[in-house]
């Protein structure tokens, strides 16, 4: 007689290409993956498959700090990953880990490398020549970018939608203008904290970048209001400007993007200086603003 008793099946029963890598395995925390590997052989394996068929690593998923050789297995054998994230790295990785990664994932066009200090402009280089089809990159604090580096990246990633290159400081105005030249798709740019940047650069990133969307110039000491009059000139889809602590640049050009409802990052003269006298008196005066 035939048994109707259901048989127990297996989660490594499935079909591991077609159905637990693409379909189950993606949807939990790459850090429990990792844990399954110890469960059993078969278990080892499936997750080594899984890490090979990787799209996005985030350093971050793993803990607060992901071990040099530990970074190196993961991603000895992917070759198609689209977004690398590695800031939680930032205390260990040089070209000689990242180089590696980078030749062999033609595919990425989303890489964080955030306060990564001790990479050098051969990092970007091979950015450059092996992801033709980047679209967002960040290099905040990372000092060690130069023009000739950004010149690499600006000649070979020309679909370049997003760079921060926040604390960079060994960028000029004239790199900026060669980078925004070639890379007429920027929607968001960062250049805070470099006081090498100035209106030279503000106003090639306005006649350059029509599509130009999010730009952070917070501490750029050199830029004036002439700059800010050419961006709201050329930038319709302006949506945010972040100019604090650019002492150059004043509510005379300020006001042209907030009657458009740009968002910036500082007040207007009188709700600033009523900002001020709340916190010396304990409370703000009524005054009719629309006067």
């Amino acid at each position: 007689m035939m048994s109707l008793t259901p048989s127990r099946g297996c989660l490594l029963d499935l079909p591991w290409e077609d159905i637990l890598v693409p379909h189950i395995l993606c949807h939990l925390p790459l850090q429990q993956l990792l844990s399954l590997q110890r469960v059993s052989k078969s278990f080892q394996s499936l997750i080594q498959l899984y890490l090979a068929n990787m799209r996005c690593f985030d350093s971050s998923q793993i803990g607060p700090a992901i071990p040099r050789a530990a970074f190196v297995n993961l991603l000895k054998d992917n070759e198609v990953l689209q977004q690398l994230a590695l800031q939680n790295c930032s205390d260990w990785l040089t070209d000689r880990e990242l180089l590696p990664v980078i030749g062999q994932n033609h595919h990425l066009h989303q890489i964080q490398l955030k306060g990564c200090a001790q990479l050098s402009r051969h990092a970007l280089v091979a950015i450059s020549l092996s992801c033709p089809n980047l679209r967002r990159l960040s290099l905040a604090h990372c000092e060690w970018v130069d023009s000739l580096s950004l010149r690499s990246l600006a000649d070979h990633c020309k679909a370049l939608e997003a760079v921060d290159l926040t604390a960079c400081r060994q960028l000029k105005d004239e790199a900026i203008c060669y980078l925004v030249q070639k890379c007429s798709r920027l929607k968001s740019v960062s250049l805070a904290v470099n006081a090498n940047v100035g209106d030279v650069a503000v106003e090639e990133i306005a006649k350059c970048c029509p599509e130009l969307e999010h730009l952070d110039l917070t501490g750029c000491l050199r830029v004036k209001n002439d700059s800010i009059r050419v961006l709201a000139e050329y930038c319709p889809k302006l949506r945010s400007l972040k100019v604090k602590h650019c002492h150059n640049v004043a509510e005379s050009s300020l006001s042209i993007l907030r009657s458009r409802g740009v968002e910036l990052d500082v007040e207007p003269p009188l709700q600033r200086a009523l900002v001020l006298l709340q916190d010396v008196v304990g409370f703000a005066p009524f005054i009719n603003l629309q006067i």
